[in-house]
């Protein structure tokens, strides 16, 4: 990939220059907390490049709506912050960019020496401490800025996908610069042909394949529907790229995270072809399966659960779509794939007992009053034991239809990534399923929904713990509190930020909630006290 920059006379500044080469770049929104330095000169400079600014309350959380901004709307997301602690506020964001595969770039003040020739007050290596989760990080004086950036924007845009920072002090960004035009070409190399003629050949001499999508694929989804249609074989998908197969496609298999629940489908199979998989999105398991492997990535990983036959590395719609012309039908049958995706949904249930709300209700009840209301929203998902059925039980058509934290499976991701999405479809809205915990982590931004206005509903799944973490302990005689607190009210504390609020602890209740939230003209909290008891079993039901 190349990325070109092209200057002309030197006559405007370098923030309104950054500013410029953003709105080339397709970003539609800023996200951050400001401090002094560069951070109001490049706000001010993107309101006159026609670029909002949305004033977050945690850098973390804005990082958070960078990323999810650049998923929903596939050009790169970008956040801005302070030097020092915002820089250090905003590292786990900028983790999740990296490990979630994301193109964002930062933009941070730097340290300008004094006359003395030192700094000491907030001053640490930025580039050093950000270094292990960045594609790029350049520092700019200002004039050279084109350069820098098309560095960056190079980086961001490579085989691996994922954030850059760039560091520009408040005297460079009030100096002049070049205009400068950023080409970023996006695809990938043309596929070997002998690897090609291979996995055919494999593909040719099974007789029931499973292709298994991840997120790598999201941009190739008809390339795999093709595929899939060619070998009338089902297909998984990861939890980043749920919809890639709609959920109600007859050859949708349901979802691979490396773990048992998926077993059933996956076990039937005599090869197994990863179309777009990174490594990343898997749980820390061995691999399961012992039938040749057929991987059509972006590029080698060095590190992989499994020892590929063949890799097809470069562009993925082209591999596959060169694989569909030359595949036929398999001895897969349309019932049998039915069969299997029923089951696998079967050790995932977890509805709750009587008129009391498990997992599985909080999900499917939601489903059906955005269907009653006619609408289609977003759905963002919270790191947590409520993720199973919120990943496996809410509906799915397209690539992105659900925003997840994966790779690095952080906490307070979802609703920050509601209020993204949210602002970047307003008539479709979004949908948070967040856990208790972690909204107790990014409550903040519950304000920062209502001074934007944000068309959001967050949905909590409250059983006042860390219930994953529950889980895990096992017998262990913690001290008290350690993984657990008393039930917070998170509906009166969205009504003193801002937003509707309710709570709810029944079936009944929740219903109603729903329509009404589903109603509010900004964003809403439902405070669902679920019945936590089934999740042991979903647990060992899902990883083994």
């Amino acid at each position: 990939m190349t990325v070109q920059a092209k200057t002309a006379v030197a006559a405007r500044t370098a923030a309104d220059v950054l500013a410029d080469a953003l709105a080339q770049l397709g970003v539609s929104r800023i996200f951050g907390v400001p401090g002094g330095g560069s951070s109001l000169d490049l706000i001010e400079a993107a309101a006159r490049a026609g670029i909002p600014f949305t004033l977050a309350r945690h850098e973390g959380s804005a990082a958070m709506m960078a990323t999810a901004s650049a998923e929903v709307t596939g050009r790169p997301g970008a956040v801005l912050v302070t030097k020092g602690p915002g820089l250090a506020n905003a590292a786990n964001g900028i983790a999740n960019a990296s490990l979630e595969r994301a193109p964002v770039l930062l933009v941070t003040d730097g340290f300008t020496p004094t006359q003395a020739g030192y700094v000491t007050h907030q001053v640490f290596d930025q580039a050093a401490f950000m270094a292990p989760l960045v594609r790029g990080y350049a520092v700019t004086s200002g004039p050279d800025l084109g350069a820098r950036l098309a560095e960056l924007v190079a980086a961001m845009h490579g085989p691996c996908r994922g954030p850059a920072v760039l560091e520009m002090t408040g005297e460079a960004a009030r100096r002049l610069a070049d205009t400068v035009t950023l080409v970023t070409p996006i695809g990938g190399t043309a596929p070997d042909p002998e690897a090609l003629a291979s996995a055919a050949a494999l593909l040719r001499d099974a007789q029931r394949p499973v292709i298994v999508a991840g997120l790598e694929a999201r941009d190739d989804a008809a390339s795999v529907r093709a595929l899939a249609r060619a070998l009338g074989a089902p297909v998984l998908v990861t939890y980043k790229a749920k919809g890639v197969v709609s959920d109600d496609d007859p050859l949708f298999g349901g979802i691979f995270t490396g773990g048992a629940a998926e077993a059933g489908v996956v076990d039937q199979a005599d090869l197994i072809l990863l179309a777009g998989l990174d490594p990343v999105e898997l749980i820390l398991q061995p691999w399961r399966y012992r039938v040749p492997v057929v991987d059509v990535a972006r590029f080698r990983r060095p590190v992989h659960y499994a020892e590929p036959a063949v890799v097809i590395e470069g562009a993925i719609g082209a591999a596959l779509d060169a694989l569909a012309a030359r595949a036929s039908a398999t001895r897969w049958s349309a019932g049998a794939i039915a069969e299997a995706r029923k089951a696998w949904l079967g050790t995932l249930a977890n509805p709750g007992a009587g008129d009391r709300i498990g997992p599985e209700r909080v999900v499917t009840l939601a489903a059906e009053a955005c269907a009653r209301a006619e609408l289609h929203p977003r759905v963002a998902v919270d790191a947590g034991a409520h993720m199973f059925s919120a990943t496996s039980f809410w509906p799915c058509r397209e690539p992105n239809d659900l925003l997840i934290s994966n790779g690095l499976a952080s906490m307070g991701f979802a609703l920050p990534a509601a209020i993204a999405a949210a602002l970047a479809e307003p008539e479709r809205r979004a949908l948070a399923f967040t856990g208790d915990g972690g909204l107790l982590m990014c409550l903040g931004e519950l304000a920062t929904a209502a001074s934007a206005g944000a068309r959001i509903v967050v949905i909590v799944f409250n059983d006042g713990s860390l219930s994953l973490i529950d889980l895990k302990k096992g017998r262990r005689a913690l001290p008290h509190g350690s993984v657990g607190w008393a039930h917070p009210g998170f509906a009166e504390v969205a009504r003193g930020l801002g937003c509707a609020g309710f709570t709810v602890a029944t079936v009944a209740a929740y219903r109603a909630a729903l329509d009404a939230a589903l109603a509010v003209p900004g964003p809403a909290v439902i405070d669902v006290r679920i019945d936590a008891a089934g999740y042991p079993e979903q647990l060992r039901a899902a990883r083994g």
